[in-house]
């Protein structure tokens, strides 16, 4: 049985029926919003999207229950700039977002830039000016300055920290990035902590429990599956046939991860809150090579653009207002997820114009068309850009070049006919591959230079990215 036939077996149908529009009656109680994301997950590591490896059952519900985008997409294929996208509905290389470890400035800018730009404005004030109580739990690595701090981003509370990786466990001495804190203070970790999966989570339903009578959006970003590669023993022990240490470890932070996201819906269950809270579930970027995640049967990984790079598990469950045991088959992006959750809670959006759209109707059936005519990507010499099936790659000269000289021949796939691009058909079809190309090039003149390089060894993961996006090996 393939998986969209388990999914009606297990639904049903009949489930899609009467579904009430999102904003039926005037006064009508606004949605809590939960944003779940995983780190470095592989695209094929749970049980909705696949996997038969890795018990996933709470997860597995949540997609059960609500819409599976099957085509569901990040901006990037690194944790930052995907992450910065998504906080505010708009392409984090308009605002100079575009690299992932900021730790060298570009020229003109300073370390004082390392951030998701200050003019724009995020999921979270977007829902507090509608009202709602806000928190920011776990990985941030959306800024380290204070002006970037959650609390200046429109979240009321704050449990995380704010860099792109830690460890699970108790840190004696951690630096700035890798500290956990609650608001603005550091805390004792040999006291406070105890797994940060659990911490996490143990966070969420405190929060969902102090706010249960008010309209509530917790952003809850897990570091797990994240490297350093830490599970607890109890759970390692209970993936003894796999074979492959790290394997074995990532099946076991895997396990805990959906435990745990079993535990915060089990909490709105027994507060009545499940029927009246939207739960949206995501993956920052595709599997590393690093962690022994599985993408198959997409080609690529993490820090690259092939669509196992890219292409995420994307889940939206909303009870009574999207149809549970559904698929949804065209692209979509964690773009949209601001405009679709602003538009369930009735907010407005008074920022700068958005790249994402609203889902809802999409989701619903009630719009036809397709949410996006392109979807781009850009991380320094590497470049994307897709319409309907087709799907153009460039590798060029960085964004701070005058000349975009290609290092790779362009290479154009059919995700439909190629889903693991595997054959470059640029040649076989040169008018598709120049109404891309230029397409992509357009969208660029409206990009802002980024305000850092990627990482102190930048250099490195430029050449990086040409060996990466070689076909077959080769040009």
């Amino acid at each position: 049985m393939n998986r969209r036939s388990f999914l009606k077996s297990v639904c049903g149908s009949a489930l899609v029926l009467g579904l009430r529009p999102v904003f039926a009656v005037s006064g009508q109680t606004k949605p809590n919003i939960i944003l779940v994301i995983s780190d470095d997950a592989g695209y094929s590591d749970f049980g909705f999207n696949g996997g038969d490896q890795i018990p996933t059952p709470h997860l597995d519900k949540l997609a059960y229950e609500g819409v599976i985008c099957n085509q569901g997409y990040v901006t990037a294929s690194v944790c930052g700039p995907s992450r910065s996208g998504l906080i505010v509905g708009r392409y984090q290389q308009r605002f100079g977002a575009e690299c992932n470890c900021a730790a060298v400035p570009t020229p003109g800018y300073t370390k004082d830039d390392f951030g998701v730009d200050t003019s724009e404005c995020t999921i979270a004030d977007g829902l507090k000016g509608a009202g709602y109580n806000t928190m920011m739990i776990g990985k941030w690595h959306l800024g380290e300055e204070l002006q970037y701090h959650p609390l200046k981003r429109g979240f009321d509370e704050f449990y995380g920290f704010l860099g792109g990786s830690r460890s699970y466990w108790p840190i004696k001495n951690p630096g700035k990035g890798s500290a956990m804190m609650r608001d603005y203070k550091a805390l004792n970790e040999q006291e406070e902590i105890k797994y940060t999966t659990d911490d996490m989570t143990d966070a969420a339903i405190d929060f969902i429990k102090r706010k249960k009578d008010k309209p509530f959006f917790i952003f809850l970003s897990y570091n797990a599956v994240h490297t350093p590669m830490h599970a607890k023993e109890e759970d390692i022990e209970q993936f003894t046939e796999i074979t492959h240490k790290n394997r074995r470890i990532y099946a076991a932070m895997t396990k805990s991860m959906d435990g745990n996201i079993g535990r915060v819906m089990k909490v709105l269950k027994d507060y009545n809150l499940d029927d009246n809270t939207m739960i949206v579930f995501i993956n920052d970027n595709g599997g590393p090579t690093n962690n022994s995640s599985i993408n198959r049967p997409l080609r690529g990984y993490k820090g690259s653009y092939w669509e196992g790079g890219i292409r995420v598990p994307f889940v939206i469950k909303w009870p009574g207002k999207l149809p549970a045991g559904s698929h949804y088959d065209q692209p979509v992006s964690t773009l949209d997820l601001m405009p679709m959750m602003l538009a369930a809670a009735g907010a407005k959006h008074a920022g700068k114009k958005l790249d994402g759209v609203n889902l809802l109707p999409y989701l619903r059936g009630e719009n036809k068309g397709k949410p996006h005519e392109y979807l781009f990507w850009r991380l320094w010499r590497t470049a994307a850009v897709r319409k309907d099936d087709w799907k153009l790659l460039r590798i060029a000269e960085d964004p701070l070049s005058k000349e975009k000289k290609l290092l790779l021949p362009l290479m154009l796939f059919n995700l439909k006919n190629d889903p693991g691009e595997t054959t470059n058909v640029a040649d076989k079809y040169p008018k598709i591959a120049k109404d891309l190309l230029a397409a992509l090039e357009n969208w660029e003149k409206e990009l802002a230079p980024p305000r850092w390089y990627d990482g102190t060894n930048w250099q490195h993961w430029a050449d990086m990215q040409i060996k990466n996006h070689r076909l077959n090996g080769k040009d």
